[in-house]
Formats: structure tokens, sequence, C-alpha cells
């Protein structure tokens, strides 16, 4: 069943409890009050009878059938289409999980919609039905307690991402070779919790110019003021983030450059002492092969000194060369 809760509520406190959501628009019209329908992946259907009943707008339905939304306020005559991306760290693998949360509200009607796994809108509507002073204010009230709930949980969230960037700087130091993949993932998640976060304070202040025009209760008008100075904390942790892993990224680039040439240094060290010593070589075997040729008339050859001449040539050559490399720092 797509239907995850279903209940009117008069005066702030749960009357009626629908099983279906044809007894839900006749227990509206019968006995008034606010229906509150919760909704988990509808079908095209159920959303069909949902928008007949309420008058929700075609564009509306067809974002919340689709999902895939970014996060957005979207005001239709009368009535409210709000998505909101809550997110969750999950710790077991150090990644950020992104949900979709699409809402409808309207004069006596909230309709929440998920297209992703959250316990959080049964949690708020159990926290409200405790506090019918609350929810007696009709659809405004469970949409700010919606938006409240998203944005502290962003909190665990930012928690997660500060450590992660913690963990990257050691490993920066500690020349990991796999940090440059995991901070471009992590930039990734960053992003696209910038993407969840980033439309929200424009929502909130589509949302705070209708407190006058549909009356809204100075209550709610502070809860979502204090809702709006979280987000902000929130975009600005978030934007430091992406700060952060910028210079990372930056850095390990000029680690990674340093410990190349270091090597490579290292290995023209290498080249220039093999050069040498086959330089070295080079010289007594090329005396050597000289004297080692077999032709008649070689003069050297019959001399008395010959032999002794050869090998100081042999060994004044190598000697020579030796001296040279070592004043260049060859050896």
């Amino acid at each position: 069943m797509t239907i995850i809760d279903n209940a009117v509520y008069v005066d702030g406190v749960r009357s009626a409890e629908p099983e279906s959501l044809e007894q839900t628009f006749e227990t509206l019209a019968e006995h008034g009050g606010m229906a509150w329908i919760g909704l988990y992946r509808p079908t095209a259907a159920e959303m069909t009878a949902v928008a007949t009943e309420f008058g929700l707008h075609a564009l509306a339905v067809e974002d919340a059938i689709s999902a895939h939304q970014r996060p957005k306020l979207e005001r239709y005559e009368d009535n409210l289409f709000t998505v909101l991306r809550p997110a969750r760290y999950l710790d077991a693998t150090e990644t950020v999980e992104f949900g979709e949360l699409h809402i409808f509200t309207g004069r006596n009607f909230v309709v929440t919609i998920r297209h992703a796994e959250m316990a959080g809108v049964a949690r708020v509507r159990r926290r409200l039905e405790g506090r019918p002073d609350l929810l007696r204010h009709g659809p405004e009230a469970v949409l700010y307690a919606l938006l409240d709930l998203v944005v502290d949980d962003y909190a665990p969230v930012v928690a997660g991402l500060e450590n992660d960037i913690d963990e990257i700087e050691d490993q920066l130091f500690g020349g990991d070779s796999t940090v440059s993949r995991r901070i471009y993932e992590l930039a990734r998640e960053v992003i696209q919790f910038q993407r969840a976060i980033h439309p929200l304070p424009d929502m909130m202040q589509q949302l705070k110019r209708g407190f006058e025009k549909y009356g809204v209760d100075s209550e709610l008008q502070h809860s979502l003021r204090d809702v709006e100075d979280h987000v902000e904390r929130v975009i600005s942790r978030a934007d430091s983030f992406r700060d952060l892993l910028q210079n990372a990224l930056t850095l390990d680039g000029t680690l990674t450059a340093n410990r190349q040439n270091e090597a490579s240094a290292k290995q023209n060290e290498q080249v220039k002492k093999i050069s040498s010593w086959a330089a070295i070589f080079f010289a007594p075997s090329f005396v050597a092969g000289v004297y080692g040729m077999n032709f008649d008339h070689m003069p050297e050859l019959h001399w008395v000194i010959g032999y002794p001449m050869a090998i100081a040539l042999m060994a004044g050559t190598a000697g020579l060369m030796y001296a040279i490399f070592k004043r260049k720092g060859w050896l």
C-alpha cells in the first residue's frame, strides 16, 4: 500500500482514520478539519484522485509522480507545492544519502509524498499530535514542522562531512595514493548537499511574504525564522567545505608533483652514476680492444714497455675520468 498514514484532524486532535482516500474526502466534507495524507511512491491513479479532490495543479502532480526534483516552493492559487531533499550520513560507508519529500498544502489538507525511505515524517506527525495547540493552526504548522525536521537532520550530515575532511587532511600528508579519488567523491557529495540546501533561503522568503496575507500565527512565524537561521548556518558550513576540498585538491597536486620531482631527481642521480661508471670502464676496454686485434703490423706489440704502457694508459684514463665525474658530483 502506498498510503502510509491517513487521518483527519479537528481542532488539532486526530478524530478519524479513514481506510481509503474516498473515506477521507467524505469525512473531511462531513466533519471539516484538516486531512493529512501520507503517501509513499503513489501511483498515477492515487495522485489523480487526490488532485481531483483538492484541486492540485496538473504540473505539480506530474512533478510529484515523476520525482527527481530540486528543492522548490511553488504556489498555485491557495495551494503550495514544496519539494525538500532530506539527507542522512551513513557511518558504515561514510557517504551521504539523499531522499525526496513532496508536500502539498492547502486550506484544509496536507499531502506528504515520499520517494525514499524516511522515518522523519512519522516523527513529525507524532510530535504534532502531542501538541494540539500547534496542530490546530492547520497545514502551515505541518509544513513548518517538516521544514524544521529536514533542516535539523542536516546537522549530522555536516558533522560527518567535517570528519571526512579531517581524515583527508591526515591522508594528504601521509602519502596515501587514494586520497585524490576520495577528495573528488567527497566534493561530489558536498555539491549535492549544496544543491539540497541553497534553494531553501528563497523558499523561506516566499513563505514569509505570505505571513500577512494568509494570517499565519505569530508562533509559527517565529518557528520559521528559527529554521531560517539554521539554514544559513548549514549553508555557511557547506560552502566552507567546498573551499577546503578545493584547497585540499590543490595541495594534493602540489605534493604529488613534489614526490614525482623527488623520484625523478633520484632517478637522475642513479642514471648519472651508471653513466659515469660505464664511461670509466669504457676507456680501458677501448685500449684493450685496440691492442687485442690480431694485426701483423702493430709496432707497440713488440716494444719492451708496450705492456706496462698499455696498463698505465688504461689505469690513467680510468683514473682521470673518475676524478672528472667525482668533481662534477656524479659519483
